[in-house]
């Protein structure tokens, strides 16, 4: 039976637990960042999911696999919902196996929306959960889930 080897651990800030190879954190924060600025150009965007990925949006829609994403893409663009914009900060990166890692974002939401095409106000802030894996030596967007957050995130949070 083959077994995993998890990178040599050691105790990081505040208690955290980071590998002594931390070269995959530039990599994924890269990668948030890349989907942050790609976010309305679909060919930028897709290919930094995965095939299977599974998004579930700020305002709860469920949507699975990168051809549903890009159909759901094309429509949001064609729509008011392109002057919404997102930007990302990386609150915590941590890997659950060598080739997985868990990032946790806080999501700010600017509604440029006119009055008129707004049936529904989005939250301005939302924790964004991803699972993020490394195939090829590249890392991928798996899972993108977003919480709507009512209240201003304190630290720790």
């Amino acid at each position: 039976m083959d077994r995993v080897r998890l990178p040599h651990r050691r105790p990081g800030r505040e208690g955290r637990l980071i590998t002594t190879d931390e070269g995959y954190e530039h990599a994924i924060r890269e990668l948030v960042a890349q989907a942050q600025e790609a976010q309305n150009d679909p060919e930028a965007l897709l290919p930094l999911h995965t095939a299977e990925v599974v998004i579930v949006n700020l305002a709860g829609r469920r949507v699975l696999g990168r051809q549903t994403f890009a159909e759901a893409m094309a429509a949001a663009l064609a729509s008011p919902l392109s002057d919404v914009q997102v930007t990302l900060e990386v609150l915590d990166i941590r890997l659950a196996l060598p080739d997985v890692a868990i990032v946790s974002c806080l999501k700010t939401v600017r509604d440029d929306r006119s009055a008129a095409d707004v049936a529904t106000a989005l939250p301005s802030t939302g924790a964004l959960s991803y699972v993020v894996t490394r195939a090829d030596g590249r890392w991928r967007i798996a899972l993108a889930q977003t919480t709507p957050l009512l209240t201003a995130p304190s630290d720790g949070d």
